[in-house]
């Protein structure tokens, strides 16, 4: 089976979430990844938890498939097969500390100037420039600093998003401009150097909320588990306890939701609710409305009305719920993955190719491929041109 990305060797220094979680992407479809990594103690994102049968959830989620070199690239011998690597490589990435891989001469810049072949993407907290790009930078601070725990949590109380959002942002910025940079090249011959930083990709999906401030002259509201600016759009109780959530996109949907739902169609000609900024501004009286119709009618029949009405609605579930759900299950979205610890079924990548199987390969233990990939470097040092994406 070819795999889209089979003839593509990708060297990344890398730790945590965002540069790995990249990568990670890349070897899901066939890219062979040597992840480089401190002797003994490795990524420290391997060390977060134990939750995995003395793994940690974070790490496995973002390492599968790829190859640990267990080097110190602060030595002559570590920076010899570093260079070696690099000439071979396809894909350079790195999420050193501030400063670190220019005065190594690792940054993306310096090093596709050397290997013009080189696909290389630096990733970092703020961007390597400005007041704030020596600052070190996680994923949390970074939802701080962009303005998101400002829009996040009710009224009363600001939250922060429990997952990393900032590193998820960056990592699949960072696989976009990979992607776009071996594009290029198949075109050019040249690579691309390219910067991502947890901070751009954060502004980046804060821009909603901050041209609605600017626009309004005030800051998105927090509203918790409903919709800042559309409503009816968030959570409603039925008459047997349930939670459901539902949302109205348009004029449409408003008039089949109170005719079909609520089955009472005076309500859509409401002059209280006939448009989505009025519906706003009588948010409490709009939801005693829904509440009081729904009292009548259990989780299910609300439900089923929202379905025939064509209204998109969810409900509230949890953690285990998704582990066991339906859509999940029956369409097969685990696969079995080798870990130190045993077997764990992982979910397969959102992309889904018809007929293509993704790689769902073991998570390495720090350096297991160390001596391998040194032996290979030493068996091709005397053959001339790269030797690119073959798997070992």
């Amino acid at each position: 089976m070819t795999l889209p990305l089979d003839d593509i060797l990708v060297v990344s220094i890398e730790q945590a979430i965002a540069a790995p979680l990249a990568s990670r992407h890349l070897a899901d479809w066939g890219a062979r990844v040597i992840k480089i990594e401190r002797p003994e103690t490795g990524d420290f994102a391997r060390h977060y938890d134990t939750v995995m049968e003395g793994m940690s959830s974070q790490f496995v989620w973002v390492n599968r498939s790829k190859e640990s070199l267990a080097i110190d690239i602060k030595t002559e011998a570590g920076q010899e097969t570093l260079e070696s690597l690099l000439a071979r490589a396809d894909v350079f990435i790195q999420n050193l500390a501030p400063g670190a891989a220019r005065r190594q001469g690792l940054d993306a810049r310096t090093l596709s100037e050397r290997f013009p072949q080189l696909v290389a993407c630096d990733i970092s907290g703020y961007g390597a420039d400005g007041p704030y790009g020596k600052k070190k930078a996680y994923d949390l601070l970074v939802q701080c600093e962009s303005g998101f725990l400002s829009i996040n949590g009710t009224e009363e109380s600001p939250a922060k998003c429990g997952i990393a959002i900032a590193d998820i942002a960056t990592g699949m910025y960072a696989l976009n401009g990979i992607l776009m940079g071996l594009h290029q090249r198949a075109r050019t011959g040249k690579g691309m150097a390219f910067e991502v930083s947890l901070f751009d990709a954060m502004t980046e999906w804060m821009s909603y909320p901050a041209y609605y401030a600017r626009g309004t002259g005030r800051p998105l509201p927090r509203t918790g588990a409903r919709h800042a600016t559309i409503a009816p759009y968030g959570p409603f109780t039925a008459g047997d306890g349930g939670s459901i959530f539902f949302g109205i996109q348009n004029e449409r949907e408003w008039t089949s939701f109170c005719g079909t739902v609520l089955d009472d169609p005076a309500v859509a000609v409401d002059a209280r609710f006939v448009t989505n900024s009025l519906r706003l501004a009588n948010r409490a009286a709009l939801e005693k409305l829904i509440t009081r119709h729904f009292a009548a009618l259990s989780s299910e029949q609300v439900i089923a009305r929202l379905d025939k009405a064509a209204i998109a609605n969810g409900r509230m579930n949890d953690v285990d719920g998704l582990l066991n759900h339906p859509q999940v299950v029956e369409r097969n979205r685990y696969r079995p993955v080798e870990t130190e610890s045993g077997t764990h079924d992982l979910f397969l990548p959102a992309v889904t190719i018809p007929g293509v199987e993704p790689v769902m390969g073991p998570v390495p233990a720090v350096g297991e491929h160390t001596a391998r990939i040194l032996a290979e470097l030493a068996e091709e040092k005397h053959i001339a041109g790269p030797a690119r994406g073959t798997r070992s």
